[in-house]
């Protein structure tokens, strides 16, 4: 089938909505115009989101809107383009909530017919929805609840009698209103929109699952000139994700802590050779892999197949365990044994629970300990290096059970519980929780982490890469940057901040920015949508997307008082790669938000929503 909308390419123009408390099921247009500004994935998503929450909506109740956004390119040929997003308020920070997720659902849905899926309302009983194309059904999943996730993958697939279809679902942690419960794809070959609590939300729904499965044709609007991008830009990668093609994410862990930049006990040690030697891709290869996977129209194909087969830790043969949850996992744990992570990481998978945020909350936790701050919980000794203890914390906080039950609520809520100046090593913003990247070896991500919309996030900005090496000229930066200096990091956050936007919008794997380039980026775009937007348009294009996200915070109460960094970001190390680096913040802000167009206090400026085209959206809100 082709794509019916006439003038539309890339896109249906349509959504598909879904009211689980009165089971309304309608298909909604949406208009082209809200494309061009917008352009999809989460980028449409913010709209939806902003127009249909408010002030007072509760993350967990009915009228949260829970978003699966595809992009324009999702479902074409284009490369690395098999991703989707998953938007909603968050549970854990109580602002905007986004992630993303690889694999192949985004890109069945997208075949089906559909730009995305947006979920509102509450079922009474646990339910699924099966999307077969335009046909679409609420079905029971009271047979489901309670099972993990690679047993609904499963179950659902046994039950429709078709492998061709791709499972999106939560686990148990997300039943139970875990708030860093994640949403799980692809079933053993696990991808994961992980972070923000967006699993809890579809428990509060009781969404066990949706299922899709299409067959439908999206069209480009100039497919040779497709081709042709897409041949350029698969020859680079091949090249520049070498590493990742051989070894997964977990290839850097000796690399990354060279530098300073993996977090280690808790974020208070800045050295762990030896431990980092014990965890890597290079260890995985050697000894428990046995394959590859990737993402559809992915050539890197960093997806890890590995296999425990004897014992304590024997499992399933199923996804291997990522970069961020060897960070989060073992190095902030000081746990080195490959085999124990590896566990840790399936256990998360299989309850649907976010791996850096878990990570971070039971090392806080141990710190915590540590410091005589949880005496009624010593029933068992919490300490560092015993992935006994950590297994066990992962049952209960997925369960809500013992001392799970405080950390079920993320480090910021946990600190809040106790106290005592807690607050001081639970490393997080805004309630998200760091991930494995440490901004005292790259001082940019500590304003990255202090002014991300979803809170810490590093890849909402990636402009450590910078620091690292990468050289972006289209946005002004032609040459490495120092990753220790404070120079023009306002401005660089600022640029790579939209320009991530438009890869969050797109749906495009930010490993295409590995060398391949924002000309050939936006030419894969144009080449699909026919919009032929320049380079200048594009990145304001992406700047339009993160200022309405950051409009959705204003609303929820954050200025520049909550675009801070917990105070062990702000304590040197006395060893590592980045022995004596802090990242002072308040520099680097006054630039960002001069190069933004906000006010001191970190308000968009009213002309510059003007600018933009959000001036009725920033009504009452913008300054100016």
């Amino acid at each position: 089938m082709e794509q019916s909308h006439t003038d539309m390419y890339g896109n249906w123009g349509k959504i598909l909505r879904i009211n689980l408390t009165n089971s309304e099921v309608r298909e909604q247009t949406v208009p082209a115009e809200q494309y061009r500004k917008f352009i999809g994935g989460s980028g449409l998503a913010s709209k939806i989101l902003f127009d249909e929450t408010d002030a007072n909506t509760d993350p967990l109740g009915p009228e949260n809107v829970l978003t699966f956004m595809a992009g324009p390119l999702t479902g074409t040929t284009a490369p690395l383009s098999g991703r989707h997003a998953v938007a909603a308020l968050s549970p854990l920070t109580d602002v905007w909530g986004e992630a993303d997720s690889g694999g192949s659902w985004g890109h069945f849905l997208k075949k089906a017919g559909w730009d995305g899926i947006a979920v509102s309302g509450c079922a009474k009983k646990p339910v699924y929805i099966y999307v077969d194309n335009s046909n679409v059904s609420i079905q029971s999943a009271e047979h489901l609840w309670g099972k993990d996730t690679f047993e609904t993958d499963a179950a659902l697939k046994e039950e429709l009698g078709d492998e061709n279809t791709c499972v999106s679902c939560i686990g148990q942690a997300g039943e139970n209103l875990v708030r860093f419960a994640n949403v799980l794809n692809d079933g053993i070959h696990a991808r994961v929109a992980g972070r923000c609590g967006l699993g809890a939300v579809r428990g509060s729904k009781k969404l066990k699952a949706i299922v899709v499965k299409g067959d439908q044709r999206v069209t480009a609007y100039d497919t040779e000139r497709l081709r042709n991008v897409s041949k350029v830009l698969a020859g680079i990668l091949k090249e520049t994700t070498k590493n990742y093609q051989d070894y997964g994410t977990s290839n850097q862990v000796e690399a990354v802590e060279y530098l300073g930049d993996l977090p280690i006990k808790n974020w208070i040690k800045g050295s762990w050779k030896e431990g980092a030697a014990k965890v890597n891709g290079m260890r995985m290869a050697e000894t428990i892999l046995t394959g590859r996977y990737g993402c559809k129209n992915c050539l890197v194909r960093c997806g890890r197949v590995v296999h425990i087969k004897e014992g304590p830790y024997r499992s399933i043969e199923c996804g291997g365990v990522e970069y961020e949850s060897i960070g989060s996992l073992g190095s902030m744990l000081l746990i080195d044994d490959l085999n124990a992570v590896q566990h840790m990481n399936e256990v998360c998978n299989r309850y649907g629970m976010d791996t850096i945020s878990a990570g971070s909350v039971i090392a806080f936790a141990v710190e915590a300990a540590e410091r005589g701050m949880l005496p009624k919980y010593l029933e068992y000794v919490l300490d560092w290096n015993r992935p006994d203890v950590v297994i066990r914390l992962l049952h209960e906080i997925a369960q809500q059970k013992g001392l799970g039950e405080l950390l079920a609520g993320g480090s910021r809520r946990a600190a809040e519980h106790i106290g005592q100046g807690s607050i001081d090593f639970a490393v997080q913003c805004k309630g998200l929780d760091f991930p494995a990247h440490d901004p005292r070896a790259l001082v940019s991500l500590g304003l990255g982490y202090a002014t991300s919309n979803r809170g810490a996030c590093h890849v909402a900005n990636l402009s450590h890469v910078v620091e690292k090496g990468l050289t972006v000229p289209e946005i002004g930066f032609p040459e490495k940057l120092d990753r220790f200096s404070h120079e023009r990091k306002g401005v660089l956050v600022a640029r790579m901040q939209n320009l991530m936007a438009l890869f969050d919008a797109m749906k495009l794997c930010k490993f295409t920015i590995i060398g391949g380039g924002v000309t050939n980026i936006l030419e894969l775009f144009n080449s699909v949508t026919g919009y032929e937007m320049s380079i200048e348009q594009f990145v304001e294009t992406g700047e339009r997307i993160y200022n309405l996200k950051r409009l959705f915070n204003v609303r929820r109460g954050v200025d520049r008082s909550r675009d801070v960094l917990p105070k062990r970001a702000l304590e040197a190390t006395e060893e590592g790669g980045a022995e004596g680096s802090v990242p002072q913040l308040d520099i680097m802000l006054d630039e960002y938000y001069e190069e933004r167009g906000w006010t001191p206090n970190g308000i968009p400026r009213k002309d510059t929503l003007d600018r933009l085209g959000l001036g009725a959206e920033g009504n009452g809100i913008a300054v100016g």
